[in-house]
């Protein structure tokens, strides 16, 4: 198999499944317009987030890495009227366009954008003492995945579901002696992932337009902290 067929069976299942959306393919073009890296969810992960976090009932939503908002659209789409969703981004270019692309979309109003490197803003969520919330994805540097699930832990409550991205690397996520060093971040995160008590989670590895990767699911199980 290759990435070219990959790539159109991508295309195959998103053109029966996914419907066209004029406002998700705005923030596509927005952000291509704008520069921004061409790394968001692929339309079909940006549904399957959309149902996880229908199936769980999340009232509330934490995002790790706005980028232009593609995946803020789809998740804030699953919240029911009232909820609400923080998305966190280093870069205030990018939160500009995302902002612009989330109110394009009618949901500025339950979309929270903090400009700032994630780790200062998960700690500032974490003294804030408010509810945990139900729903946690985290797709931002891999270097520091590790740092970012556990303040998210501290965010969530027995039930969270936690989301973790881009953590097979193209298969090189197996190779223990890997030098880059967005690989060796994921496998920190994965040894620190095994021992922890706090959640039951898998990984699985995926193919498709986005490449060789894959995502965690994590369901935490004994409450924050």
């Amino acid at each position: 198999m290759t990435e070219q067929l990959w790539t159109e069976v991508d295309s195959y299942l998103v053109d029966r499944l996914v419907p066209k959306d004029p406002d998700l393919e705005a923030a596509l073009r927005a952000s291509n317009e704008a520069g921004l890296p061409s790394i968001n969810v692929a339309p079909n992960q940006g549904k399957l987030l959309w149902l996880l976090a229908l199936a769980t009932k999340a009232r509330t939503v934490l995002e790790i890495g706005t980028l232009g908002g593609y995946s803020t659209i789809w998740l804030a789409r699953a919240l029911p009227p009232g909820g609400s969703l923080v998305s966190l981004e280093l870069d205030a270019r990018h939160a500009k366009v995302a902002a612009g692309n989330i109110d394009r979309a009618g949901l500025s109003g339950a979309v929270e954008i903090i400009v700032g490197p994630a780790i200062e803003s998960l700690r500032t969520l974490v003294t804030r003492n408010g509810p945990g919330y139900d729903f946690i994805f985290i797709d931002a540097d891999k270097e520091s995945t590790t740092e970012y699930f556990d303040l998210s832990l501290q965010l969530s409550h027995a039930g969270s579901l936690i989301v973790v991205d881009n953590v097979v690397r193209g298969g090189r996520i197996a190779h223990e002696a890997n030098g880059d060093t967005s690989v060796q971040g994921m496998q920190r995160f994965l040894d620190a992932l095994a021992s922890e008590r706090r959640v039951s989670a898998t990984a699985i590895q995926t193919v498709g337009s986005k490449g060789h990767d894959g995502f965690v699911l994590a369901l935490v199980t004994n409450g924050a902290g």
